[in-house]
């Protein structure tokens, strides 16, 4: 990296996207849409209202609020990268780190495309530049076009995917391993390294996974983990039921069957190197307990036996996997006033575990204090979302810290220490929240902390109802003045107020 300063100075401004933008909620959504054939049709005057769209009123609001963020950008992050997505990508995944270089690091990034059909449905492997912290300049961060693709992110492998990817996870113990959901009753485990790129052209066969988890009874479409401590998988479905596989189980079948399989999960090649269908594996076991759609699923951080799921029969429940199929005594049965969308376990204490729900609010429970008759009072009620909360996520660097995304295009990020310390200055906003990414105009539906970066965050948003399709992927890192102790914070601005004192003293 030889330019690598100058790149890094220079890529505020990012180079003109090529091609349309296309739209395409999902599910809780409608079919995508081309932007192309948007335009056309308003061009003849005969473009119809959709229902569900935003009125001019609340646009001019989402536009209003964008402007003034936008404007904040060079104050509140210490770098930001916004990367137009020609399709929208439902989630977005961190992968393993790749180079480590003075002023930036390359690290491997999970995405998808999901598309109206015209195209194949795609995952898709990018390479992520992410710049270290304190190295972007404030002017170059916030002069990016929205319109436009990041040079921060390049694509490096294309999947075609056997329907959209609702849902992307990466396999802790080796992140180069993935899996993900779509509109059917099976998981699918893929070894991005060895796949085969791809040319995503319409009639193109789609690639074969190296693993397909079978189990489901109904189409399983969001509720997916990994396991932290294991090479476990988890997963939730319309089926009202909890799966849980081994892919150890597949690796020493394998091993048994081909000892140059070396405990990989490639699949194997017939004669003259010819692939076969993908290999199958069923469960290690199918858990009953919800009474409704299973929608989010989590592991313990400190066991592969112990796991907790959220539905939309607004229960949490907690299995433990070595006492049967049915929940353990700690169900709680109306954690949230609607449908539960997401969970989280904390990996820094396993006794608490994050849930965010259709209406509006995160909860925070510590299964200590769950009882066995189906109640479970809340530690606290996170309330600073406008609409659903579709995501939540726990902070790998400091165990109090989470996000929270959401319908309403915001990105939270809470602190539950600080609950107990709000102060008079700051009773506008709720308890806990000390920072708003407000840089999307439509829903966030995913976002990832990285590992390996410390507070540096990947978010993506759905835009069909604000943008006419498509969706923004940004990744950013807020100003550590922000989250940083305050004494510790003001004695480096005191520090530059006496530098900027001296310079202006100097004739």
């Amino acid at each position: 990296m030889e330019s690598e300063e100058a790149e890094v100075a220079a890529a505020g401004a990012a180079s003109p996207s090529g091609g349309n933008v296309t739209s395409a909620p999902k599910k809780r959504g409608r079919k995508p849409k081309s932007k192309e054939e948007s335009q056309t049709q308003e061009e003849r005057g005969g473009k119809m209202k959709e229902s569900g769209k935003k009125t001019k009123q609340e646009e001019q609001s989402v536009d209003e609020k964008y402007t003034q963020w936008k404007g904040l950008v060079p104050i509140l992050y210490d770098w930001l990268a916004n990367h137009n997505l020609v399709w929208p990508s439902l989630s977005c995944r961190w992968g393993p780190q790749l180079e480590q270089a003075t002023y930036k690091n390359r690290q491997r990034l999970y995405l998808s495309e999901q598309t109206d059909g015209s195209v194949p449905n795609t995952l898709v492997i990018a390479n992520c530049e992410v710049v270290k912290p304190r190295v972007a300049a404030a002017e170059h961060i916030s002069q990016f076009n929205e319109e436009a693709r990041s040079p921060f992110v390049k694509k490096f492998k294309t999947i075609i995917h056997p329907g959209e990817v609702n849902r992307i996870r990466e396999l802790p113990q080796n992140s180069k391993i993935i899996a993900t959901h779509t509109d059917s009753p099976d998981v699918l485990i893929w070894d991005v390294e060895t796949q085969p790129n791809r040319h995503a052209v319409l009639g193109a066969a789609t690639s074969r996974p190296d693993l397909i988890l079978t189990g489901h009874q109904d189409n399983a479409e969001y509720a997916l983990a990994m396991c932290p401590t294991e090479p476990f998988v988890l997963s939730g479905g319309k089926d009202k039921s909890v799966v849980l596989w081994s892919i150890q189980d597949h690796i020493t079948t394998a091993a048994s069957t081909d000892s140059k399989s070396s405990g990989s999960i490639i699949k194997q090649t017939g004669e003259g190197g010819d692939k076969t269908e993908s290999p199958s594996l069923g469960p290690r076991g199918v858990y009953h307990g919800h009474d409704d759609t299973v929608e989010d699923v989590a592991f313990s951080p400190t066991s592969a036996q112990e796991f907790c799921s959220v539905g939309d029969d607004s229960c949490l429940i907690l299995w433990d996997a070595r006492t049967g199929t049915s929940p353990v005594t700690k169900v709680v049965e109306k954690a949230h006033d609607a449908d539960l969308h997401c969970v989280d376990w904390n990996p820094h204490d396993d006794n608490l575990i994050l849930t965010g729900s259709a209406d509006n609010t995160v909860r925070l429970y510590d299964r200590r204090n769950l009882t066995s008759n189906g109640v479970g009072t809340p530690i606290y009620k996170f309330e600073g979302h406008k609409a659903a909360v579709l995501c939540v996520q726990w902070s790998p660097d400091k165990s109090s810290v989470f996000g929270s995304s959401a319908e309403d295009g915001l990105l939270n990020i809470w602190d539950y220490d600080r609950v107990s310390k709000k102060t008079d200055r700051s009773a506008k906003s709720p308890a806990g929240l000390f920072f708003q990414h407000a840089g999307h105009r439509d829903k966030v539906v995913d976002f990832h902390w990285n590992a390996e970066d410390p507070w540096t965050i990947v978010s993506v948003s759905d835009d069909c109802e604000t943008t006419g399709g498509g969706g923004t992927l940004q990744i950013w890192r807020m100003s550590d003045l922000i989250y940083r102790p305050e004494e510790e914070v003001l004695a480096e601005l005191e520090k530059f107020k006496s530098h900027v004192m001296t310079c202006a003293s100097k004739p």
